[in-house]
């Protein structure tokens, strides 16, 4: 699971990178100022979560860890980057407003996934 995640971490990171200077170059002529910053949210959120995964990745190394919790910490970022970023994508690319309540069972699953690493860590 440590490479998985290490590999989701660096991946979902180069996609949100790409995600932001896409929206910087091409989209700030066609969506409103609002649909923009929505997309942004979701890039950004989208880095801070690849970030997280990457920590989770390394942290397979320690031996005294609890893999369960941090698979589970992981599989909880992918789904919430997954529901979050991407119904915020989705969004303000189609405008189709119903898709906005799907950010917060995206919110859900990034929250568990913090809370499972912080249990994790706090049993070093």
């Amino acid at each position: 699971m440590d490479r998985l995640f290490l590999m989701l971490g660096a991946i979902l990171g180069a996609i949100s990178v790409a995600a932001g200077a896409f929206a910087t170059h091409s989209l700030r002529e066609t969506l409103s100022e609002r649909m923009l910053e929505i997309f942004e949210t979701g890039a950004r959120y989208q880095m801070y979560h690849a970030l997280a995964l990457l920590a989770v990745g390394i942290l397979f190394a320690r031996p005294t860890i609890n893999s369960m919790l941090l698979t589970a910490s992981g599989i909880s970022f992918v789904v919430g980057i997954g529901l979050f970023s991407g119904s915020l994508y989705a969004l303000s690319l189609l405008g189709i407003r119903q898709l906005g309540a799907v950010a917060p069972l995206g919110g859900i699953a990034l929250i568990v996934g913090w809370i499972s690493l912080a249990i994790a860590c706090a049993k070093l």
